[in-house]
């Protein structure tokens, strides 16, 4: 329901939904274990959006850096979704009572919203709840994903070029890599990089051996680094990563019986749970049954 701020046309919507949901299950997401749902087969996440509405305000929305930014770039399409976006967010956290909740850096204004509108319902209705949900990543410091163009994130939003995806091609990973933003080079040891030769070795650091990672260092720190060959290995790196992803992507999309089995099953687990929430907050607000 995010995507449809966007105005996505019907066949490429069910396309991107079916893509992420191959890309979760390709990179290791057990549906026996996880509950795996398409957020539109749970009713129940609009109607905790829609009464959470009443507890979020227009100018604390209107503050929100993704909104501020979303409106600079296009203009020409600032609907009421966009606004309320973080609205939706959180109803898609607090309808299972989550309290930790695996998201990157760039998302804490958003948890922290969520916790803003949490608080803000017990304590109009006298209750505790909703616990508070905090952005989570296994104890250590929350992930940011740099993208190809020398600033910013690594997203689809962001270009086609800046992001690598799971089931790339090497050979498109291998293009989009070369011309990621590099800049002269470093003129005296030991300098502080720029962001873009940062963003390049925080891109290393997730794919390639320390003692890789170590040597493209050195050599930056002596002003001996080739970019190129530095961008060439990373590209190799990349696309070993993902190798093992990319075959398993292959493999689920050609098997449409079994998405269909997971989506039913993660649905009717997930419904499950949202319904018991929703039955309690209409219970809390005073609606009669």
């Amino acid at each position: 329901m995010h995507a449809l701020t966007t105005h996505p046309k019907p066949g490429d919507f069910k396309q991107s939904v079916k893509n992420v949901l191959v890309d979760y299950l390709a990179a290791g997401i057990d549906p026996e274990i996880s509950t795996l749902y398409i957020q539109s087969d749970v009713p129940q996440i609009s109607e905790l959006y829609l009464l959470f509405n009443m507890y979020a305000y227009v100018g604390e929305l209107e503050r929100c850096s993704s909104f501020k930014e979303k409106i600079r770039k296009h203009s020409d399409n600032v609907n009421a979704g966009l606004l309320t976006y973080p609205v939706l967010m959180a109803a898609d956290i607090i309808i299972h009572k989550a309290t930790k909740v695996p998201v990157g850096k760039d998302q804490e204004q958003h948890l922290e919203m969520a916790r803003n509108f949490v608080n803000r319902f017990n304590h109009l209705y006298n209750v505790e709840y909703f616990p508070e949900p905090y952005a989570y990543n296994f104890g250590q410091e929350l992930v940011k994903v740099p993208g190809l163009d020398g600033s910013g994130k690594m997203g689809k939003s962001e270009g086609e070029g800046n992001a690598i995806f799971l089931g790339e091609d090497p050979e498109s990973i291998r293009k989009k890599v070369m011309r990621a933003v590099t800049d002269s080079g470093p003129t005296e040891p030991n300098q502080p990089k720029p962001e873009a030769i940062s963003n390049l070795f925080t891109l290393m650091e997730l794919v390639s051996t320390p003692e890789t990672v170590g040597f493209y260092s050195d050599n930056y720190n002596a002003c001996t680094i080739r970019y190129g060959d530095m961008k060439k290995q990373l590209a190799e790196d990349m696309i070993a990563f993902t190798a093992p992803i990319r075959e398993r992507i292959k493999e689920l999309n050609a098997d449409d019986a079994y998405l269909k089995k997971v989506m039913a099953m993660g649905g009717e687990k997930a419904r499950e749970s949202a319904s018991k929430t929703l039955k309690d907050v209409r219970e809390i607000i005073g609606f009669m049954h």
